[in-house]
């Protein structure tokens, strides 16, 4: 691996953590991602030279919180030798814990991102900008606004966090449940952007699945009575029971129906389905639960041919009650496709289509062009796989487009 590759590695890995360290530090949330990227600056002019740290994290967190002081320092002028001294103290002393216990900067960022005051879009919006690092256009392409609406939305919520003095914490226990729903949709949206980037080279970004998982492990031990805490964690550790076998060894996507359930992680199956269970068991059900339930019929089956179709397609049927989505409808869509035939899905598809909820969407023209290719209309299939080529976001799913797309023209 090349310095380049192997510092960018570091980067994807800990750029969250130091970033959501310096924001608590320092209160100023540009100047700790301007410090952040100055230090990994610093690292690729450096570590050619002298080599990787043996603690990359600490060595770039102490570059980067080096650079913040020197930053707050120049600002002050010489009336200001007092407050210096208090800064610099700041930026020596241990953690301080509040009262929930929480040690985890990047948790305690995600609930100060996920504050009522702030707009819903923007919570989830601003916390995947400064935990991962997503560039504004990936979090639009993401949220289906253009890129300059996104902008807006993150430039009006740091000031909003500035401006109103929202503190850098978790609340207390009675506060956690007014921005729960928040902080599991920011969870979620992480832990999405890696199973299935929105943007790149690569379809699956493995250091954001593992820190989305790692934080809704923390979460779940923080609200161990919110079942859909549980719920998320056991959809994730499903989800990403199968990552191994997504794509093959060359890089290349491989449909679910076409992987190779050896290369799964079984050890994490029996845990999610442990976890559903477990939370099932509360009788009370939510979307991640529902979700994860779908994931289960999926990573349990024996085989392809012995997945529960007409169940997954009920699943999702109550997701749509709860939780009313175009993007819930078109998976209902396949789930009924395969439960139901072809036809049934296409007309849910084609419904979807004329809506207009969809629009800019690959998922959609790839799905109605599967179902098309499935009823032997080779014709339509192909207009929708090329219109499904162009809208593809990551170079993975461009190239297995490409190669149906070649399916059905020759």
């Amino acid at each position: 691996m090349s310095f380049e590759a192997e510092i960018a590695a570091v980067f994807r890995a800990e750029r969250g953590r130091i970033v959501a360290t310096l924001i608590r530090l320092t209160g100023d949330w540009d100047l700790a991602e301007e410090c952040v990227q100055d230090a990994f600056a610093r690292a690729l002019e450096r570590w050619p030279r002298e080599g990787v740290p043996r603690r990359p994290g600490a060595w770039l967190t102490t570059v980067a919180r080096n650079g913040a002081f020197d930053r707050l320092r120049r600002k002050a002028n010489e009336a200001t030798v007092v407050r210096e001294a208090a800064i610099r103290s700041l930026f020596d002393e241990p953690m301080d814990l509040d009262d929930s216990g929480i040690q985890d900067d990047q948790l305690r960022l995600i609930f100060t991102c996920c504050h009522p005051a702030l707009p819903p879009e923007a919570r989830v919006a601003l916390t995947l900008r400064v935990i991962t690092g997503l560039t504004t256009a990936e979090i639009a392409s993401a949220f289906m606004v253009s890129e300059a609406t996104m902008t807006k939305r993150l430039v009006r919520a740091k000031q909003k966090i500035r401006n109103a003095g929202i503190p850098y914490r978790v609340p207390p226990a009675h506060l956690l449940p007014e921005r729960t729903g928040a902080v599991l949709a920011v969870l979620y949206l992480l832990f999405s952007e890696g199973y299935a980037a929105s943007a790149g080279a690569e379809l699956i970004r493995q250091q954001l699945c593992a820190d989305a998982i790692d934080l809704a492990t923390t979460l779940s031990q923080l609200m161990p009575d919110e079942p859909e805490a549980l719920g998320l964690l056991a959809l994730m550790l499903l989800h990403d029971a199968r990552r191994e076998g997504r794509v093959d060894d060359s890089g290349e996507l491989v449909p679910l129906e076409q992987q190779d359930r050896t290369r799964w992680d079984t050890g994490k199956i029996a845990r999610g389905v442990e976890l559903l269970e477990t939370v099932l068991r509360r009788g009370s059900p939510g979307p991640y639960q529902i979700q994860a339930a779908i994931a289960a019929c999926h990573a349990t089956a024996a085989e392809t041919a012995a997945i529960d179709w007409a169940q997954i397609a009920q699943l999702y049927g109550q997701l749509v009650t709860m939780n009313r989505s175009a993007v819930v409808e078109l998976n209902r869509a396949v789930a009924v496709a395969m439960a139901d035939g072809p036809a049934e899905g296409l007309a849910l598809v084609d419904a979807l289509t004329e809506a207009g909820e969809l629009d800019g969407y690959h998922l959609l023209p790839a799905t109605r062009a599967d179902l098309l290719r499935r009823m032997d209309r080779r014709g339509e299939a192909a207009a929708a796989y090329h219109q499904a080529l162009v809208l593809a976001p990551t170079d993975t799913e461009r190239r297995y487009l490409a190669k149906r797309l070649s399916e059905v023209t020759v």
